[in-house]
């Protein structure tokens, strides 16, 4: 089987294709000053392109994981996430409060896609 590993460093790879399927990283924003929306639209904006670049899509994604900061900022998230999505192709889902590396980091996503 072979393995292919985009955009990693010593840590972690940002996405792995491994038999059939492509695995991102948990993607957190980069504009930390942004609310959870604009900060989840901006995750799913990289989630994307790196989807894009393993050779899949969104419509392809069978399962995300979604940490938020406050869980009361679940509602924004969504609709993030509901924008993003289009209303169809939803995948399983996993949606919990923790605490996030930098305490400005609101939403951090990562998927599981076929490719």
């Amino acid at each position: 089987m072979q393995i292919v590993r985009h955009e990693a460093n010593a840590v972690y790879a940002k996405a792995v294709e491994a038999n059939g399927f492509v695995f991102t990283a948990g993607i957190v924003p980069s504009k930390l000053d942004a609310d959870a929306k604009a900060q989840a639209a901006e995750v799913l904006a990289e989630i994307d392109r790196l989807l894009t670049l393993a050779g899949t899509s969104r419509s392809k994604v069978v399962f995300a994981n979604l940490w938020l900061a406050d869980v009361r900022h679940r509602e924004a998230v969504n609709e993030a996430w509901s924008a993003w999505m289009g209303g169809k192709d939803a995948p399983a889902r996993a949606t919990v409060e923790a605490k996030l590396v930098d305490p400005r980091m609101l939403v951090e996503i990562g998927v599981i896609a076929v490719k």
